[in-house]
């Protein structure tokens, strides 16, 4: 019993450091994402973030920095976006934390 939770430890771990080791990458996007935002808009300076299906979605009005995390603090992406609508697809469901300059919001996809 104990064998097989080491191993199970070990493949969790391994599979947690492969994703957070891959960088993903955004695009941009002309389509329109639906819904509401993420982010409230008295602190966004016109900044809007919405999650689902997979796939990140990051609109806004000038040049930011964005940090994604893990909810175990791994790095996912990190890049400068320009105007306009972004999209990061993460293949793997899950919480994640995306950081805009002061903003941080949680994300579950």
């Amino acid at each position: 019993m104990k064998r097989l939770l080491v191993i199970l430890i070990v493949f969790i771990t391994l599979a947690v450091s492969n994703m957070a080791s891959a960088q993903l990458s955004w695009r941009e996007t002309n389509r329109d994402v639906p819904g509401r935002s993420l982010i409230d808009p008295k602190v966004s300076d016109g900044i809007e973030m919405y999650g689902m299906n997979g796939v990140i979605t990051i609109k806004t009005p000038r040049r930011i920095t964005v940090r994604v995390f893990t909810i175990l603090g791994q790095s996912v992406s990190q890049a400068t976006l320009n105007p306009g609508t972004s999209e990061l697809r993460i293949g793997t469901r899950g919480i994640y934390i995306v950081k805009i300059g002061n903003i941080t919001q949680k994300v579950a996809l």
